[in-house]
């Protein structure tokens, strides 16, 4: 007896858009196993995770923050996924995009000019699309590969952060540490609920998702994206230029993985540190998926993922787990959802084993 995919006839809608449901439930149901595992009461360890964290105002202003950079990268990663451009190297994109605004920061600390925030968010955003312009015109100029392209510069771009903290722009108060000096006031988001840190990166962030929907939805643009991506014989026949669209895609989704390390030195951070981010480049690589690649679905991804991060740090602290915990719960989503889509196209099927056949090779 032989177990094989068959494809299916038709794909159901409803299937494609409940499987990230059914995902998220299978990987609650393989946390509590984990839980019980680790020696954890299994309901304590599942509300210390999703429910704590939460459970007043300034839970809910954290995950926020921590929504904010995931959600702006995954919209851009979305961009790219659905042309089928596999931008990988968000992370570094990140690095890059903080270490250009946050330059700007330190080159004008003793400025307190209104001009200088606006000024880093755009340095931020430039920063970003000139590390995913590398890879966008090594992909369209030698047909190479983004995917390694991209995800190589993720560590150059960690080198280069690692230089310029140690060096040139480690601060003269900071006690030798590998760090720059706090940014001025002038140079730091604004925060918009008192005695909390969310800032306008939130805001900016919903802005960001209802344009996206616009553009995907309504302009010209967003449909070539979408025609490339399904069907890219009928977009050159229909006259589309597909390294355009490549350039395009790349640029969007590193234009706002750089807004968004700019948004964390000069949000929650305050400054230039040796790890800007803990892997949220990567991270929103699922958040994309999880989100259907749509705009509202990655809102709400961004924030259940931003979710696991609290959770993590709440189960360490709380329940003394390691904090590999939020990873574990991550890969398991990821697992679950790439399994969940593969049901969602192929069936199962049960039947005899397929005959061996052997073939004789030429006689000598």
């Amino acid at each position: 007896m032989a177990i094989r995919l068959e494809p299916r006839g038709e794909v159901s809608q409803g299937m494609i858009y409940g499987s990230p449901l059914v995902a998220v439930a299978a990987t609650l149901v393989s946390g509590l196993v984990l839980f019980a595992i680790l020696g954890v009461s299994p309901l304590d360890a599942l509300f210390t995770f999703f429910i704590s964290p939460v459970s007043s105002l300034d839970g809910w202003t954290e995950l926020f923050v921590k929504a904010t950079p995931l959600v702006l990268i995954a919209v851009g990663l979305s961009f790219g996924f659905q042309a089928n451009v596999w931008n990988i190297g968000a992370e570094g994109q990140l690095t890059i995009g903080a270490l250009a605004g946050g330059g700007l920061a330190l080159l004008f600390f003793e400025a307190e000019s209104v001009l200088l925030l606006p000024a880093m968010m755009i340095a931020g955003i430039l920063g970003g699309m000139a590390w995913a312009a590398i890879p966008a015109f090594l992909k369209t100029k030698y047909n190479t590969n983004e995917i390694l392209t991209s995800l190589m510069l993720v560590y150059v771009g960690l080198l280069v952060l690692s230089w310029l903290i140690h060096g040139p722009w480690k601060s003269p108060d900071g006690m030798n540490f590998p760090e720059s000096r706090l940014f001025h006031d002038q140079a730091t988001l604004p925060v918009f609920v008192s005695e909390t840190r969310l800032h306008i990166g939130w805001l900016i962030a919903l802005a960001v998702v209802l344009t996206s929907w616009i553009v995907m939805a309504r302009h010209i643009i967003g449909f070539q994206v979408k025609v490339i991506g399904m069907a890219p014989m009928a977009a050159r026949f229909a006259g589309f230029n597909e390294n355009k669209v490549i350039w395009i895609a790349l640029m969007i989704s590193g234009g706002l993985a750089g807004f968004a390390g700019m948004i964390e030195v000069s949000g929650p951070i305050g400054k230039i540190q040796p790890m800007i981010s803990p892997g949220y480049g990567f991270t929103a690589i699922i958040v994309a998926f999880l989100g259907r690649l749509h705009p509202v679905g990655v809102l709400f991804a961004g924030m259940l993922m931003a979710l696991t991060y609290l959770g993590g740090d709440a189960a360490q602290i709380e329940l003394n787990l390691p904090n590999a915990v939020t990873g574990v719960f991550q890969g398991m989503l990821l697992f679950y959802l790439l399994a969940s889509d593969v049901l969602v196209k192929y069936q199962i099927r049960l039947g005899p084993s397929a005959p061996i056949v052997f073939k004789a090779g030429p006689s000598k």
